[in-house]
């Protein structure tokens, strides 16, 4: 039997969610609460995509086997007690045994957030950037985007992507005060895309890029023309939807 679990992280001490030699991940520390907590041999389990270190997940899914049917509501809570604080089980969900975490994603969306006044409170989840910036000049880049499909400008390089084209369906800045939150949305993301995308869109906000310049970043294929990707600790992987979980 398939279960589908829905999780949350603040990535600040991890080094991304998949596993490594030598490195604290989410992945490794799913992999041991659920093997301790059904004691039945190791289960590894399968997460819908892979954020980098420090990155978080507000919107997380993950999938594993298990030959037993389970109480989602008391193992939600028994899990969630051998977790540390940084990981929160939201649900245990069964699924079909062909169902897929990573494959069956409908789209991913993620937000990045940014604070342009000194705040000790938020400066974990959020990057400080004390410029002045066009946000206007910078959706109209977002708007940009929605002309292309090939974003191999802000991938990483070597990166193990069979295709660097992407479905993008919404990209938007928006302001609350002296906080930024850049939300887009998209069937599938490259390593590093948001962050470079970022990066590029901040550029635009001080004039430092032009919208002509913006296009034509994208249209060389070359991240080496987009602009630096901005810290990982202000990216959150917001919400993840499939057409079977409501």
């Amino acid at each position: 039997m398939r279960y589908f679990v829905q999780i949350a992280y603040n990535g600040k001490d991890f080094h991304g969610w998949q596993v490594q030699p030598n490195a604290n991940t989410v992945q490794a520390e799913m992999n041991k609460a659920l093997t301790t907590y059904f004691n039945s041999g190791p289960i590894h389990c399968v997460g819908c995509g892979r954020t980098d270190t420090g990155v978080h997940a507000s919107d997380f899914y993950l999938h594993f086997d298990l030959n037993k049917e389970i109480d989602p509501e008391e193992t939600t809570y028994r899990i969630n007690r051998i977790l540390p604080f940084t990981i929160v089980v939201k649900r245990f969900i069964k699924v079909e045994d062909h169902q897929h975490t990573r494959f069956d994603a409908l789209s991913r969306t993620y937000e990045y957030h940014i604070h342009t006044e000194k705040n000790p409170f938020i400066l974990e989840g959020s990057l400080f950037y004390p410029y002045p910036l066009d946000i206007e000049k910078m959706n109209e880049a977002c708007q940009l985007l929605f002309n292309y499909s090939d974003f191999t400008s802000f991938s990483k390089v070597h990166s193990d992507a069979k295709t660097n084209i992407c479905k993008l369906m919404y990209a938007k800045w928006v302001v609350n005060n002296d906080q930024l939150i850049f939300t887009i949305q998209a069937d599938r993301f490259l390593r590093n895309m948001v962050r470079a995308i970022v990066g590029t869109l901040l550029k635009v906000g001080q004039h430092k890029v032009s919208l002509h310049d913006f296009a034509k970043i994208i249209e060389a294929k070359d991240r080496c023309k987009a602009g630096k990707s901005v810290d990982g600790k202000g990216l959150y992987l917001s919400k993840v939807e499939y057409d079977f979980i409501d």
